[in-house]
């Protein structure tokens, strides 16, 4: 009888190794990021009125062009041209948009009202990240947990393009409209509609706009392969450096709050982390509910966790200033968010070993030997 071989276990120690070296730190060049804009603000404590000589509207000019930095090279990743693939899973698309953009959002609102109450600029800001579906990581937790990567490919698709519609409307329903139905105290902070809608179109659409050329270009001229493997990975620092320039700048600007508060950040970072923990629980526990099997299940969940921190980060800084105490909780997003998601990628393939054990397989059966049979001579008949 064959012999049964044991379940193969995932090489989870591997899922760090294979995240970029940029990717991999991203904790520590936020944290450097952080520690080099106070520095630079105590040494140059002129930099925010230079800043605003160079100022359009609520936004410096080099602030501005570091958010656009940072949003493009992430949107030429999507995958527009997958977009048909929609057809034929209606159900856990079905689900996925329900808790990205009906669940989320209050989720992140009662969490922000919660640990926030009396801090109306960080509770906005801390909301605004909440109400940005991810666009980009999602992709990288994805593919390190052993996700459904093309299913994640058309619901990023969906999100970035639903955001451009609806972003703006959904800012002004949580930051203006429901804490009024609500009878909250928001202590006289309102918020135009039409400075999200702005702000939204300038650092989304912009970027979207070019993303997608640049990769119609790509695939035009040369296919996917080549696109992915040669201009994507060229391009894809920028949104680093982007995002680096940014911080820098911002803690730079608003070096005397974080040192007159240095508690501030932690402050920040709980209802984050509260929200990233729980949106990834919840779509985990839907999906194996509805018996989508482990690749669906960790697309669901990581999608519906993950928040696009560039897109929050330039609408904070856009509608209301580099200074302001909901740029400072956009930037506290990332930062957070990273190193959670990651553990998150452990949790997933422990439970994947546990919830979805390999079927055990047969050992190769051990060729039969042939043993030679030796000649017996036909009887010989007599009459």
């Amino acid at each position: 009888m064959a012999e049964l071989t044991a379940p193969t276990v995932t090489d989870e120690v591997a899922v760090i190794r294979r995240l970029s070296t940029l990717d991999r730190f991203l904790p520590l060049w936020i944290a450097t990021a952080m520690a080099s804009g106070l520095g630079l603000g105590s040494l140059v404590p002129g930099l925010n009125t230079a800043l605003n000589a160079l100022q359009v509207g609520s936004v410096s000019v080099p602030i501005a062009l570091g958010l656009l930095l940072m949003m493009y090279p992430v949107l030429t990743k999507v995958r527009y041209e997958d977009m048909g693939k929609m057809r034929g899973d209606g159900r856990m698309f079905g689900v996925s948009l329900f808790l990205s953009w009906v669940v989320a959002p209050p989720v992140m609102f009662t969490l922000a009202w919660v640990f926030l109450a009396n801090e109306p600029a960080y509770r906005t800001g801390v909301i605004v990240v909440g109400l940005a579906r991810c666009i980009a990581m999602v992709l990288v937790w994805n593919d390190l947990a052993g996700g459904d990567r093309d299913r994640a490919a058309v619901l990023v698709i969906f999100n970035a393009i639903f955001q451009v519609a609806a972003y703006a409307l959904l800012g002004w329903f949580y930051l203006n409209e429901l804490p009024h139905l609500l009878g909250l105290n928001t202590q006289g902070f309102t918020i135009s509609i039409w400075e999200v809608a702005r702000t939204t179109l300038i650092f989304l659409g912009i970027p979207l706009t070019a993303g997608y050329a640049t990769r119609r270009w790509g695939l035009r001229t040369h296919g996917r392969v080549w696109f992915e493997a040669k201009v994507i990975p060229r391009i894809a620092p920028l949104t680093l450096y982007g995002l680096l320039f940014t911080i820098v700048v911002l803690f730079a600007i608003q070096g005397h709050h974080i040192t007159a508060a240095p508690l501030t950040v932690a402050r920040i970072a709980l209802p984050l982390l509260c929200y990233f923990a729980s949106m990834w629980t919840l779509g985990f526990l839907v999906g194996k509910a509805m018996k989508l099997g482990y690749e669906k299940t960790a697309t669901l969940a990581f999608t519906v966790a993950g928040n696009d921190f560039e897109l929050a980060i330039a609408v904070a800084v856009g509608v209301w200033g580099a200074t302001s105490g909901q740029a400072l909780a956009g930037v506290v997003g990332p930062l957070i968010e990273v190193p959670v998601l990651v553990t998150l990628v452990y949790v997933a393939l422990w439970l994947r070993r546990r919830w979805w054990p390999p079927e055990p397989q047969l050992a190769d059966a051990a060729p039969v030997k042939t043993v030679p049979v030796a000649h017996i001579p036909a009887p010989t008949v007599t009459a």
